[in-house]
């Protein structure tokens, strides 16, 4: 079972990867969209990127307000999935130890 889960790790690794790399842009986008507040971000161009994030922004809103009328939460947001990306499949992340680990 555990043999398994071992050849399946780098995967894994790749798919997660993508996914906190495309959290990432995507939040980056929603940054820059806040700049000009007469996008409408509702429109089927932007559901890539407004589908994800939005929910979380609604919360992180609720407990940091915007800041001079300005809203913080993306950048809280790309920190926070820099930091589990980099933690989790970067050149030093634990999947990446667990698979170099493995091969030896």
């Amino acid at each position: 079972m555990i043999s398994l889960l071992v050849d399946y790790l780098p995967t894994f690794g790749f798919i997660l990867g993508l996914l906190l790399s495309y959290l990432t842009l995507t939040f980056l986008i929603r940054l820059i969209l806040s700049w000009y507040p007469k996008i409408d971000i509702n429109k089927r161009v932007w559901l890539p990127v407004t589908l994800p994030t939005s929910s979380i922004l609604h919360i992180t809103r609720k407990v940091i307000p915007p800041i001079g009328g300005v809203d913080v939460s993306p950048v809280i947001w790309i920190g926070i999935v820099s930091f589990l990306r980099e933690i989790l499949v970067g050149q030093q992340g634990l999947i990446n130890i667990a698979i170099q680990q493995n091969l030896n």
